[in-house]
């Protein structure tokens, strides 16, 4: 136990060493407060410091509703403060100091871009520390301050502060005994999703060589003309009637106990009303906050990194069954929202019932969707880039009678190696397997130390696949093509 002092371009940070030798630096400021003149700007550099600057207690973060129940309880969500200095992060090192050479993973936290923290015990990245990677873990703006779409500032603000980030590692890693060539950035949910857009930007190229992406890959985005109807109904309700340049400042003058519910009404009126004259193409993805672009192209190889991508099996149950919606959707919801995403149901939903006797409409509305949302970007991700690496996550969770099963956000505290933390008890139940978090962990582990996570990288030919958890007796499993029928239905999909 004891404190080590690390210099970085802006000052000094005291850390704190734990008994297993790893330090923890907490709340490091990588860009200016965004708020005040610089609010809706892109992320301005934080001011340096004289003297030694304490970084024993997490920053705070980004300002955010809370998640609606019974979500509150299921995905964990940090208890600290929320504030003005949010552009924060926070490192975990087994080698506070210069010439360690070690690999680095930088986290970015899910949230539907609206939700969510990069700090709290959930993602404590002790274990990877110990492990020998350092492990740095950003908050950025969310929700109207990151990614509404407003004219006259510079839209995915949330966006910018993640390139913001990476150039504080890039600048400053090696000072906490990372090295900057060997980055590898990993989210999931909006995270991944991220990730999947800082792909194709040309201000990320170098400042990281590998990525993972869970539960969300390159897939996700608003068209500028659906952020801009997003907008004028956020304006709506809140009463603002400003336009052009002075809509941004209208809405910096509505105080947060009133910006944060409208926008968790903005969300809940999508799921209400989803008619695509007032939400355009957001009613597939039911989130008003996203990344605004105009298309969004798969990676390339020519940027030279690597990937692993992936999803888990029954992502969509964590939106269907703690709110008793898995029994209650009808086969004309399903055959609906198949079309919507571009399935023809008389073709479609035969193939996904044959894998599933007996299922309810519900339960293959869990299939479609999840293969919609999350398994086949990660496919084509993948695909695009070769040398990457696909894997599934299949371990059931026992909650709710076991109906939850291998639900969105499940992964997480296995991958962190970090199943004991009472704020996983009520997703994973009291009993989660630690041989599967030993290989999803080492996993990531050996991803960001060598490149290879331990099995083949996906191919046409094999289409090879880690199967994580799929049975109590086996932690992982390499599987060629996993429901290969249901995966061909895609092609040619949006």
């Amino acid at each position: 136990m004891g404190t080590k002092v690390c210099t970085t371009r802006k000052g000094a940070v005291r850390g704190r060493t734990g008994s297993d030798g790893v330090t923890s630096f907490l709340g490091i400021p990588y860009a200016a407060p965004p708020f005040g003149p610089l609010r809706f700007r892109e992320p301005a550099p934080a001011d340096p410091w004289e003297g030694v600057r304490d970084a024993l207690e997490h920053g705070p973060s980004a300002p955010r509703a809370p998640y609606a129940p019974p979500m509150d309880v299921l995905i964990p969500d940090a208890d600290g403060g929320q504030g003005e200095d949010c552009l924060n992060l926070s490192l975990w090192t087994p080698h506070p100091g210069p010439g360690g050479g070690l690999p680095v993973l930088v986290w970015l936290h899910g949230g539907a871009f609206s939700n969510g923290s990069g700090v709290g015990p959930a993602y404590d990245g002790r274990a990877f520390a110990r492990d020998g990677v350092v492990c740095v873990n950003v908050n950025y703006r969310l929700g109207t301050d990151g990614f509404l779409r407003l004219p006259g500032r510079p839209d995915n603000r949330g966006l910018l502060d993640q390139i913001a980030a990476l150039e504080w590692v890039r600048d400053n890693i090696e000072a906490f005994g990372g090295a900057p060539d060997r980055v590898t950035v990993f989210g999931e949910s909006a995270g991944g999703m991220s990730i999947g857009v800082l792909l194709a930007q040309p201000r990320a190229r170098g400042l990281f060589h590998q990525a993972i992406l869970q539960s969300g890959a390159a897939h996700h985005h608003l068209l500028p003309d659906t952020a801009d109807l997003i907008t004028a109904r956020l304006a709506a309700k809140l009463g603002i009637r400003a336009d052009g340049a002075d809509l941004a400042d209208a809405f910096a003058a509505v105080p947060f106990e009133a910006l944060l519910p409208a926008q968790s009404e903005l969300r809940a009126e999508m799921g209400a009303r989803p008619d695509p004259a007032l939400w355009g193409e957001a009613v597939l993805n039911m989130m008003p906050f996203e990344p605004v672009l105009e298309s969004l192209p798969l990676p390339s190889p020519d940027r030279g990194v690597r990937l692993l991508a992936g999803s888990n099996r029954e992502e969509y149950r964590l939106f269907l069954v703690p709110t008793e919606r898995l029994h209650l959707l009808g086969e004309a919801k399903l055959r609906r929202t198949a079309a919507e995403y571009g399935l023809d149901p008389d073709k479609a939903l035969p193939v996904y019932a044959e894998s599933r006797p007996g299922a309810a409409p519900g339960e293959l509305f869990d299939a479609v969707a999840t293969d919609w949302f999350y398994r086949i970007p990660a496919i084509r991700a993948v695909e695009s880039v070769p040398g990457s690496y696909l894997y599934e996550f299949a371990w059931r969770s026992p909650q709710f009678g076991g109906l939850l099963g291998a639900c969105h956000a499940v992964e997480l505290a296995f991958v962190f190696d970090n199943l004991r933390d009472p704020v996983y008890t009520p997703m994973l139940g009291a009993e989660p397997p630690q041989a599967v978090a030993d290989a999803v962990h080492g996993a990531w582990v050996a991803f960001a130390t060598t490149g290879d996570p331990g099995w083949d990288a996906y191919g046409p030919q094999t289409r090879t696949t880690m199967v994580f958890g799929a049975s109590p007796d086996t932690p992982a499993e390499v599987v060629q093509d996993p429901r290969a029928a249901e995966r061909a239905l895609w092609e040619g999909v949006r």
